[in-house]
């Protein structure tokens, strides 16, 4: 019993009484969950029963509860899902003012509702034309009226459904793929639809359909208490929004974790995340099993025919084809051999799961759940099998992702590596992220495995793949855990201390490729050898070669182009070079090329700027995905104040976005002695559309430096035009002196939001400092940018430690 007596609520059947006590209902914090919902659809019950009554409706009239509605489970904003059902006796006009009756109060009320008026012949050919009808009626439920009319559909809907099901069910199948094409899956959204994202409501609703179907059953266990965690976070989405919304928005997810009396938002995230895994492989196994039997089904006529059309006899062998040893293929699904003994072959799991992946095979659910229950713990260090074994499976490519995700649905994955289950569903809250951090690592592995022909030892780049992020369910940052943790994990798995050795030291460094070729000046000695002196050996560069490139591919599109690729070879090649012995080139100036020597020259006879466009052919783009045209933009002109500010604004309001800026000054001979030259080589790209003419960047340029273009302001204009996505607030900057050892420059790392401007305000920053700017490197994931400055003095000389500190924080305090 609730707190709150059924008949005292139902005591007004009008709106203001039901009102009061629905509103009473849903703030009461003592009641949730599914006493909240199964209280309010007894409430709503009966409110609707008053308000049939006093229709005074004749025999053979009843009001029908389907849906959520019709399964007693009402959220605070759920629809009423309400069917008026007539046996066709009464006139059209009864029936409408019986209808009318019932829907206005409901409007009036402010309540949603899906309606209809239908006799039972109706409602059976409307679902036999609409499976969203269809499924509606197989949860109908009687609220008030003649309960032997609705018995008597109810009994007559789900026979035409089982009878139908070998025809309706691909028909369903195909509608389910097309809504996760279309809505993504819910375990891996950082604004997941709670029903419609693939592994939601709408899929746990499917697979009670399927097994009403009796052609094929869900895997059971867990899936009662997952459908309930996403019917809870729902409740609590419609109350901290007062909303009736499934979509689960970033701003939203603080206080519907506070509702729900969890941590946090990550809190939240995981454990729908978690529930989301458990209906999306209930969903792949019971649709794979359905696909099973109509295939089964189909062949039966024509081995009768091929039979001679006796029915009686010997059924045919099943066929059992040989995988490993105690596995073996049946009816297209990886399973244990008869002869197989999980309790006395430790090895056996990742056998299996291997022999499944390199098959392109599902491993039977039958055969995961024996596994889990019967075999024995692997020793600790592994046996070299069992090391191999899972080195084949994270080999085997694409079809690991299934096999993986079936070993860890029974528990058996968090068994082998206890480490796992701190990176288990955790979300990541950068958008460039795809993945959850779990399906990211495995992703990850996929990726190296199609690169495991440009390393001497795949096994050690696909078991650091696995492993890179591992230290991500742990504070602090976590490559430096993810080292400690990957070095146990080797160890464990039965690597020798030289090869566990070189895991750690990947999974330490496996950020450090991309982020130095991106973020520093490759021409600096000193950035080459500190690279070269974190690796240490030729094999583990081409280690983290081959993983850079895996784990950017993982991340997701952003993460990863044939430009960043080119920087991170042209970083391996120039560390190898330094490994291999090699001596690091001395600290010079490197001479200007033929054409910014003849740019310089005409800029300084015309005494203006004088630009050069060139398109860079870029590479061939990465699965398929198209890149950004890449343009290298040179502009000479005499060596002035405001000259980076100037450039990088009128790019910005030219939609031009910057990925690589090289200043320098070059000293021509004139009568009247040496004049300085500045020339400005920049790597650019479009945002979108064409590129413009170098005629209208000269003349806005030439606008900017004379200060007749306001570029602050017409970039404040577009920003005003443009607002930002509410209630998304990006993290404040941060401007950092890093620890480089450049003899060069003093060097400084802007983190910031990306922003179009954000060089412009940067180098208007760095003006009112009076330093100089000898080269930017800019670097984008998403909505975060992070440029690398190289700035000396005026005279060429660096920063002293406290004038670089005070510059940092001032560049900071403008950014802001």
């Amino acid at each position: 019993m609730t707190s709150l007596d059924t008949s005292t609520q139902a005591e007004d059947s009008g709106p203001s009484g039901y009102a009061a006590a629905r509103l009473r209902l849903l703030t009461e914090k003592a009641q949730s969950g599914p006493p909240r919902r199964a209280a309010l659809a007894r409430l709503t019950d009966d409110w609707l029963t008053g308000l049939f009554a006093a229709a005074q409706p004749p025999r053979g009239v009843a009001l029908v509860a389907v849906g959520g509605y019709g399964r007693g489970e009402l959220s605070p904003r759920s629809d009423l899902d309400l069917l008026l059902l007539h046996d066709g006796t009464a006139d059209a006009g009864t029936i409408a003012t019986i209808a009318d009756r019932i829907w206005y109060p409901v409007w009036d009320l402010g309540l949603a509702l899906d309606h209809s008026v239908r006799s039972p012949a109706e409602a059976r050919k409307t679902a036999g034309d609409d499976l969203k009808v269809q499924l509606g009626l197989l949860d109908a439920r009687p609220v008030a009226g003649d309960a032997g009319l609705v018995a008597g559909l109810r009994t007559a809907v789900l026979a035409d459904w089982r009878n139908q099901a070998p025809k309706r069910l691909p028909e369903l199948d195909a509608l389910c793929r097309e809504r996760a094409e279309r809505m993504g899956e819910l375990q891996f959204l950082l604004e997941p639809d709670l029903k419609e994202a693939r592994g939601g409501l709408r899929d746990a609703q499917v697979l009670r359909a399927v097994a009403a179907s009796w052609l094929a059953d869900a895997p059971r266990e867990g899936l009662d208490g997952a459908r309930r965690r996403l019917l809870d976070a729902r409740d609590a989405l419609h109350l901290a929004t007062g909303r009736a919304t499934d979509r689960l928005a970033l701003q939203e997810q603080d206080a519907v974790a506070e509702e729900l009396g969890l941590l946090d938002a990550d809190t939240l995230l995981r454990e729908v995340y978690e529930a989301a895994r458990i209906i999306s492989y209930a969903t792949d196994v019971t649709w794979r099993e359905v696909n099973r039997v109509l295939k089964a089904r189909s062949a039966r006529p024509r081995l009768r025919a091929i039979l001679g059309g006796r029915s009686g006899g010997a059924k045919p062998p099943i066929e059992r084809t040989p995988l490993a040893e105690g596995v073996v293929e049946m009816d297209g699904e990886v399973v244990l051999a008869l002869s197989a003994k999980p309790e006395r072959d430790s090895v056996l799991p990742l056998r299996a799961a291997a022999a499944a992946a390199q098959s392109g095979l599902p491993l039977s659910l039958h055969a995961v759940r024996r596994l889990a229950a019967a075999a024995k713990p692997l020793p600790v260090p592994w046996p070299a099998e069992a090391r191999e074994e899972l080195v084949t499976l994270l080999g085997a490519g694409e079809p690991t992702v299934p096999v993986w995700e079936a070993l860890e649905a029974e528990g058996l994955i968090t068994r082998l590596l206890p480490d796992w289950e701190r990176v288990r569903c955790r979300p990541q809250r950068n958008p460039v992220h795809t993945w959850t951090v779990d399906r990211h690592l495995v992703e990850t592995a996929v990726r190296a495995s199609s690169l495991t022909r440009r390393v001497g030892r795949p096994d050690l780049l696909l078991v650091a793949a696995l492993l890179h992020d591992i230290g991500k369910g742990w504070p602090g940052d976590h490559s430096v855990a993810g080292e400690t943790i990957a070095r146990d994990v080797a160890t464990r798995i039965g690597f020798d201390r030289a090869d566990v050795t070189v895991i750690a030291t990947v999974v330490r460094h496996h950020l450090l490729l991309v982020e130095t070729a991106t973020r520093r000046d490759l021409d600096d000695p000193a950035t080459v050898q500190a690279v070269a002196t974190a690796v240490g050996t030729q094999g583990t560069l081409e280690l983290l070669h081959a993983l850079t490139e895996a784990d950017a591919l993982a991340t997701g599109p952003a993460a990863w182009s044939s430009w960043r690729g080119s920087l991170v070879a042209d970083l391996v090649k120039r560390v190898g070079a330094v490994l291999a012995g090699e001596p690091a080139p001395e600290v010079e100036p490197a001479a200007p090329s033929a054409e910014q020597e003849r740019l310089a020259i005409e800029a300084l006879r015309t005494g203006e700027p004088v630009l050069a466009l060139h398109t860079q052919p870029e590479a061939e783009p990465q699965d398929g995905e198209p890149e950004p045209v890449g343009v290298e933009l040179l502009i000479a002109l005499p060596d002035q104040p405001g000259v980076l500010p100037a450039a990088a604004g009128v790019l910005a309001l030219h939609r031009l976005t910057v990925r690589a800026a090289d200043l320098r000054a070059i000293e021509l001979p004139t009568e009247l002695g040496a004049s300085a030259v500045l020339v400005l080589d920049w790597r650019v790209a479009a945002e979108y559309g064409s590129l413009p003419q170098a005629a209208r960047l000269r003349a806005d340029l030439v606008r900017a430096l004379d200060g007749t273009l306001d570029i602050p302001a017409r970039l404040a204009e577009r920003e005003a035009a443009y607002p930002r996505r509410r209630g998304v607030t990006a993290p404040p900057p941060r401007v950092t002196v890093a620890a480089a050892d450049s003899r060069l420059a003093t060097v400084i790392e802007v983190r910031a939001q990306d922003a179009p401007g954000l060089l412009h305000r940067i180098g208007r920053a760095l003006e009112g400092a009076d330093v100089r700017v000898r080269s930017a490197h800019v670097s984008t994931l998403g909505a975060n940018a992070v440029d690398t400055l190289y700035v000396t003095r005026p005279d060429g000389s660096l920063l002293p430690d406290e004038e670089a500190a005070d510059l940092a924080k001032a560049l900071e305090g403008a950014l802001r």
